[in-house]
């Protein structure tokens, strides 16, 4: 059930990532590809640990509100590397569509972000 919800939450949040990605390479053009994919990915990210606390998991059950929020974005920075290393990978190396090399990387991104919060920054205390 928990993943479950977090797929709603991470579909929400991808929302807000593909929208200002795609809003910013608009703006800034495809050759700001990495600047776009960085502040859309931290923007959601944000987004993502507001809902998550909200839906998915209990905040602050094992560390405090501003030691959590440090451990949300440092695993998000994992996260936003696997879906930089996966978006060039696709985009740069592959010559993919950047939209199609997008959805890669979050798909890709979503996987570790989960797995880092469900097992060790919201895990129930036992």
């Amino acid at each position: 059930m928990k993943l479950a919800r977090y797929f709603v939450v991470g579909g929400a949040s991808a929302a807000v990532d593909f929208a200002l990605f795609g809003a910013l390479l608009l703006m800034l053009g495809t050759a700001s590809w990495f600047l776009a994919a960085l502040l859309s990915f931290v923007v959601a990210t944000a987004i993502n640990y507001m809902l998550s606390i909200r839906m998915v998991f209990s905040a602050g059950v094992r560390f405090a509100i501003r030691h959590e929020i440090v451990l949300v974005f440092l695993a998000s920075l994992v996260g936003l590397a696997v879906n930089q290393c996966a978006l060039w990978l696709a985009y740069q190396v592959a010559g993919w569509n950047v939209l199609i090399a997008k959805c890669i990387a979050t798909g890709s991104a979503f996987v570790w972000n989960f797995s880092a919060r469900n097992s060790f920054i919201f895990r129930e205390s036992r």
